[in-house]
């Protein structure tokens, strides 16, 4: 089904049922411990957002996210990019012999203990996982959107104010050199931090230079944005503000 014949409505309650489905053995913080570097990884993500080895459907149209990304950076970045990083770690997954509901059931499982693979399932999990997640942090944008309760209580207690939260954030972003991604993540000790990682790396990974569970990403790899910013990152760093779903983060913040 084409990605413009799906309402955001519709997408939502899809993902409702698939988190329904899921058996949650226990609260994230298993998951961040996990993180932390403990050596037995439970079987199942112990958190309803965990992410499966197949696209998941754009919850939004290409055009959704204009003017802050146009619709055929939108169309490329997801049809080609996304999906190459989809089919790429399938196929190293397949050639490895990890086989999905015997050796591994979750992406996030596999990247908890990436350092046992091979460069190309790295690249290629990490890019399927970062973008999967990627997606959901937008949403079309709102008059005034900034984040509330709980999760704007955290925001202001570990970074002073939303406003510091976004300096901080976005100088993660233009701060990383070539390509990579911004993150807003929980330590093992659920302390929300700012950090980014190179390429396709991301918080969940035990070689990652920062540990945690991400709760806000930020596609940083020209990709995302060379075809209407051009050498300007923080620009559109500036812009993308007006498309963060904050409902989603707090979301994911709601689960430590």
């Amino acid at each position: 089904m084409s990605v413009h014949n799906k309402s955001r409505r519709k997408f939502i309650g899809n993902g409702a049922k698939a988190a329904a489905a899921v058996v949650i053995a226990s609260g994230a913080a298993s998951l961040l411990q996990s993180c932390a570097g403990t050596k037995k990884i439970v079987p199942a993500v112990a958190n309803k957002f965990v992410t499966g080895f197949a696209q998941a459907t754009l919850p939004y149209a290409y055009n959704a996210l204009e003017n802050v990304i146009d619709a055929q950076t939108m169309e490329l970045h997801y049809s080609k990019h996304a999906a190459a990083y989809t089919k790429n770690m399938n196929d190293a997954r397949r050639e490895l012999g990890l086989d999905v509901g015997n050796t591994v059931s979750t992406v996030e499982q596999l990247l908890a203990t990436i350092s046992k693979y091979n460069a190309k399932l790295r690249n290629n999990a990490g890019g399927h996982y970062n973008h999967e997640m990627f997606w959901q942090c937008m949403r079309p944008k709102k008059e005034s959107n900034m984040p509330s309760g709980a999760l704007l209580a955290a925001i202001e207690k570990y970074f002073t104010s939303f406003a510091d939260f976004k300096n901080q954030f976005a100088a993660a972003g233009t701060g990383r050199f070539g390509s990579g991604w911004a993150w807003l993540y929980a330590d093992a000790n659920k302390n929300i931090k700012i950090g980014s990682t190179a390429n396709q790396d991301n918080p969940l990974m035990d070689v990652s230079e920062i540990k945690g569970f991400p709760l806000l990403a930020l596609d940083v790899w020209e990709h995302a944005y060379y075809l209407k910013y051009q050498n300007k990152r923080a620009d559109y760093i500036e812009n993308w503000w007006q498309v963060v779903n904050w409902d989603y983060v707090a979301a994911r913040f709601a689960t430590l």
